[in-house]
């Protein structure tokens, strides 16, 4: 299988501008859309942004075994469909994942070669401000999602790479430089 990079942290921490920007710079990498039970933000598009399936569906799915992983992260499920992942890795294409930390530990079990990188805020203060300034989320959504958070940042260690994003150019470079060593090697 072509490389797997997982690519996961807390919810706010910049994870889509991140991946966006890594894919500009490393156009081979393709991006695998995930599946969810949320419903569609303004904008985002059905099998683009996401896979979106009704809670039912996510589970008969889960019962056929169709997900590399699966994860409920604040109250909605996630995860990466088998066929999606497969069908861009069938020509050899390294492929982005951009996953929760529960589906990073699975993929890690499922695809011991996968290389995880974990983002973080440079506080959770700064998480904060973020999850509140991006306004796609109420009060107690956001509060739902830091305590998450919490747990998830106690996480990093398990990660063989961490890229703080406290500063956009620097953090896009350091993670640039982690796909691309192993894209060469």
């Amino acid at each position: 299988m072509a490389n797997v990079y997982v690519i996961t942290g807390p919810s706010g921490v910049g994870k889509g501008t991140l991946i966006k920007l890594l894919l500009e710079r490393l156009p081979q990498l393709e991006l695998s859309v995930s599946a969810t039970t949320r419903p569609p933000r303004p904008g985002e598009r059905n099998g683009e942004s996401y896979h979106f399936l009704t809670p039912e569906q996510f589970a008969a799915r889960v019962e056929l075994g169709d997900f590399v992983e699966h994860a409920e992260y604040s109250g909605r499920r996630y995860g990466t469909l088998r066929s999606e992942l497969e069908r861009r890795t069938a020509d050899g294409h390294p492929v982005v994942l951009e996953i929760e930390v529960q589906g990073a530990r699975q993929v890690s079990a499922a695809l011991p070669d996968a290389v995880r990188i974990f983002i973080a805020p440079p506080s959770p203060e700064a998480l904060r401000t973020r999850l509140i300034g991006r306004g796609t989320d109420d009060a107690e959504q956001v509060e739902r999602r830091l305590a998450v958070a919490v747990e998830e940042l106690a996480a990093a260690s398990e990660f063989a790479h961490v890229v703080v994003n406290d500063d956009l150019d620097r953090a896009i470079t350091e993670l640039a430089q982690c796909v691309g060593a192993t894209l060469e090697g």
